[in-house]
């Protein structure tokens, strides 16, 4: 602009400035409030929030039946699900839901009661096998026509428990140990899952499509599997509870498999009375898991009678403040959350940090790629798949790259297919640093300290969906009871900027009884459950 013009239009301005800032101030002002509009969803489902024994309660007096149960969240689905917000957290629906459900209400009708979860819709994650007439593909193309011969061991327990099997879940495609660079919450079969807090907010991985059906009540309770972080992260990100139960309480078998020693199914659930219900129905010895055997004598039926508003009183709790000073939010969050503990009569002991050896990651990779190679090519060999083995899909997505791989690959897959059997000299040594080094870790401070438990936040608030660059984050703290195959329990811990972050209990093996009492003390202590906005986008 030339130095005369400039001068004019000074002058001009100058005179049009007070009506020009109130022309922008009422722009910005329409502007946002439209964006609050638009990121408000009005969400009067009658089943919000609802838990299992308030269900029960509901078909007991005849208020409502299973059949209309189901509909409801069928009705749901469809709603919220697929369309309005878009969640996409369900994979695939059961047919056959509403012939169970009214099978259920029959049953009752006679008197017969199966147990709790009778009559109670049930969504399960895409990589547990269900013989009917859904699919398991762990979310990939390669599997699509994969229909399971017979049910996973915990369906069958699921089914003689009288629950209705609503459908399958999304989940991060091969349970997120495809490649380096995925995005949880995207797979070829089922598209990329959305956290039904912040529509561009990521749900975490694998089991997304379980932790956000469960957060945006699209079902009662949800299954979900986890090999290292993959119900606790979902739980804390989607600000629901969930149990990854000591490897062994609950069946692998008919579940497409990532670990032998890592991995196993869960409940992932609105309360932990509702997942404390949930894991003592699906617990059983199964021939087919001989680490089963372990848990026999440990096997309480009804984790609920753990249940303990003054579980955390005399309670000794472990901490590691080297997982501090990575977000001041989840800083806050943790610090309160040790505070309201102490309150509720806990005692707080710092520890030192649990893992220091550098060289565990690598261990863990080296784990995970000779057990996924012997556990794929085992589950295939016996599936409906056509293809057998893990070679030939990693044939597959090659020949279909554009729709099985187009914003990440198979590095995990190909480096699993290059290793050797489980006599390796290599898998035997990182062994011995994860599962035999974490177990000694975590026992060695429960006892050194006498704790009867360890607290640590989980992840911080989600991160933004992007299937480009793939995930991003500040910690991941479930390494080290993943890699011992020791049980832990996520429970809300308040929000960040309306995301919500979660704490981890854990310990030692098959001591579910006490992470539920003191999971459940600081829940009803807290009431940090808060039900989605299904915000569009991240908006003060």
């Amino acid at each position: 602009m030339k130095r005369r013009n400039f001068i004019t239009n000074v002058g001009l301005t100058l005179t049009g400035l007070s009506l020009f800032h109130s022309n922008l101030v009422n722009a910005v002002n329409i502007n946002h409030d439209k964006k609050k509009k638009e990121n408000n969803f009005e969400d009067n489902f009658e089943l919000n929030e609802v838990t299992i024994t308030e269900l029960q309660e509901k078909m007991s007096s005849g208020d409502i039946n299973s059949e209309q149960i189901t509909q409801l969240y069928l009705n749901r689905i469809a709603a919220i699900d697929k369309k309005g917000p878009a969640i996409n957290a369900v994979i695939e629906i059961n047919p056959d839901a509403i012939s169970i459900a009214k099978t259920m209400d029959i049953e009752r009708k006679n008197g017969k009661i199966r147990s709790l979860l009778h009559g109670i819709p049930v969504l399960i994650k895409d990589n547990i096998d269900t013989s009917d007439n859904m699919i398991t593909s762990a979310g990939s193309l390669a599997l699509q026509h994969n229909k399971a011969l017979k049910d996973a061991f915990i369906i069958k327990k699921l089914r003689e428990s009288g629950a209705v099997i609503l459908g399958k879940t999304n989940l991060s495609e091969w349970a997120n140990f495809r490649s380096m660079r995925s995005c949880s919450g995207w797979s070829s079969r089922g598209g990329q899952t959305k956290n039904p807090y912040m529509l561009d907010r990521s749900t975490s991985g694998s089991s997304a499509g379980s932790g956000a059906a469960v957060a945006a009540n699209l079902c009662a309770v949800a299954i979900g599997t986890e090999t290292n972080g993959s119900i606790c992260a979902p739980a804390s990100i989607c600000g629901i509870v969930g149990i990854k139960p000591t490897v062994g309480l609950w069946s692998r078998s008919g579940i497409i498999p990532i670990s032998a020693t890592q991995d196993t199914a869960g409940p992932m659930t609105r309360t932990v009375k509702d997942a404390a219900i949930f894991l003592g129905l699906l617990c059983g010895v199964d021939e087919e898991d001989p680490t089963t055997n372990n848990s026999k004598a440990k096997n309480p039926i009804d984790y609920s009678t753990f249940l303990d508003k003054n579980g955390l009183n005399g309670k000794r709790i472990g901490i590691d403040k080297s997982f501090l000073k990575r977000h001041e939010g989840v800083d806050d969050l943790f610090n309160k959350a040790l505070e309201k503990m102490k309150s509720e009569g806990a005692h707080i002991i710092e520890i030192e940090p649990l893992i220091t050896d550098k060289s565990v990651n690598d261990a863990e990779t080296n784990v995970l790629c000779y057990e996924l190679k012997e556990g794929v090519n085992k589950y295939l060999s016996r599936s409906n798949s056509t293809l057998k083995t893990l070679k030939e899909i990693i044939q597959f997505n090659l020949e279909n790259e554009s729709k099985v791989m187009p914003y990440f690959k198979q590095e995990y897959f190909e480096m699993s297919e290059a290793k050797g059997d489980l006599k390796s000299a290599e898998y035997i040594a990182a062994l011995e640093i994860t599962y035999t080094g974490s177990r000694n870790a975590i026992d060695n401070a429960l006892k050194k300290y006498n704790l009867d438990a360890i607290c640590e936040p989980v992840i911080g608030p989600a991160n933004c969906i992007d299937e480009v660059n793939g995930d991003y984050g500040i910690y991941y703290s479930t390494g080290i009871a993943a890699m011992a195959g020791y049980p832990h329990i996520t429970v809300p811990a308040g929000t960040i900027f309306g995301l919500p972050v979660g704490i981890n209990f854990f310990g030692t093996a098959y001591t579910e009884p006490t992470l539920i009492s003191i999971g459940y003390a600081y829940e009803q202590a807290t009431k940090h459950r808060t039900t989605p906005k299904f915000k569009k986008t991240f908006d003060l």
